[in-house]
């Protein structure tokens, strides 16, 4: 057990449940892009202990954290294709191509059909499933031009920032340059969804790896637990390929918001008690960092309060 909750302290999920009354109290209420509206604040930042195999894992409600965990192994493969998320029950990046395919086509099919179909046929997937350069694209294959004849350019070797920080890490532990970026301006318009945990910076100390995430926009309610299990995640997998142990997960975010139409789910998640200390376990140690299984990760004493649902904003 953790021991500031074995000796009275406040359990660290507090830090998440005050931030998000603070946004429903005190937010600037506006309408944004998709129309919804929220109440936002700007620059939060949380801190999570991650030594000792302790993870950021939600108890006042549950957290899939298995479909976070494929998501994450998913960004490390660079697909930016819905279909093998799909394949595996994944759900979570549906809304976008799916919103696409119906503004194109007039075609109304519900999205259990839509997905079922990207299942069975993978002319459909290529065509529909695709996100443009997400995530996992700009993260281990971020595009390089080098001149060619006639005075234009041709697409060079991609660079896999990935390997890149681990590497660094092993041989330039006190590098103030270990990081991952999604934000590739140039690329921008042609993701589904800009990235919205698009800065990771890792730094090593006393033999401890920690990570800083920087969120640009941040969903309170639905995105933010996801976000913070998958950052705690890819540092234990990071640290671990490194030689390191885990430090801490800090998370800053931009414009940190709740959806108006989260009512329900923000009254009901605030009146809960957070209790208990979930552990992440990483059972097998791949030669590399890209070859991570689902079945490499267990997650122990997790006992979440229950599932709290409401819309995606799209």
């Amino acid at each position: 057990m953790n021991s500031d909750i074995a000796s009275g302290g406040r359990h660290w999920e507090w830090q998440y449940l005050e931030l998000m009354r603070r946004i429903w109290e005190q937010g600037d209420e506006r309408i944004d892009r998709t129309g919804v509206g929220t109440r936002a604040v700007f620059g939060p930042q949380l801190r999570f202990d991650l030594s000792d195999d302790r993870v950021p894992l939600l108890t006042t409600k549950r957290v899939f954290w298995k479909a976070a965990a494929r998501e994450m192994l998913w960004f490390l493969t660079g697909e930016t294709n819905i279909r093998p998320l799909l394949q595996q029950g994944v759900t979570i990046w549906s809304d976008w191509p799916l919103a696409k395919y119906r503004q194109a086509t007039g075609d109304d099919s519900s999205q259990e059909a839509f997905e079922a179909r990207i299942v069975e046929d993978a002319e459909f997937a290529a065509r529909w499933g695709d996100l443009g350069p997400v995530y996992g694209k700009q993260w281990v294959d971020w595009p390089t031009y080098e001149p060619s004849e006639g005075g234009l350019f041709r697409r060079g070797p991609g660079i896999n920032q990935v390997a890149q920080v681990i590497e660094s890490l092993r041989a330039n532990p006190g590098s103030r340059r270990h990081i991952i970026e999604g934000w590739n301006v140039a690329e921008l318009e042609q993701m589904a969804l800009p990235p919205c945990h698009k800065t990771y910076q890792f730094q090593v100390s006393g033999g401890r790896l920690s990570c800083l995430l920087y969120q640009r926009s941040c969903d309170v309610a639905l995105g933010l637990p996801f976000n913070l299990f998958g950052a705690a995640l890819l540092t234990r997998m990071i640290a671990a390929q490194a030689g390191y142990e885990s430090g801490e997960l800090v998370w800053t975010g931009g414009d940190t918001h709740l959806y108006l139409n989260h009512a329900e789910l923000v009254a009901e998640q605030l009146s809960r008690q957070p209790s208990g200390e979930p552990r992440l376990m990483l059972k097998r140690q791949p030669r590399s960092v890209f070859e991570y299984r689902i079945e490499d990760f267990e997650v122990i004493d997790y006992q979440p309060q229950g599932t709290l649902r409401a819309p995606v904003a799209v």
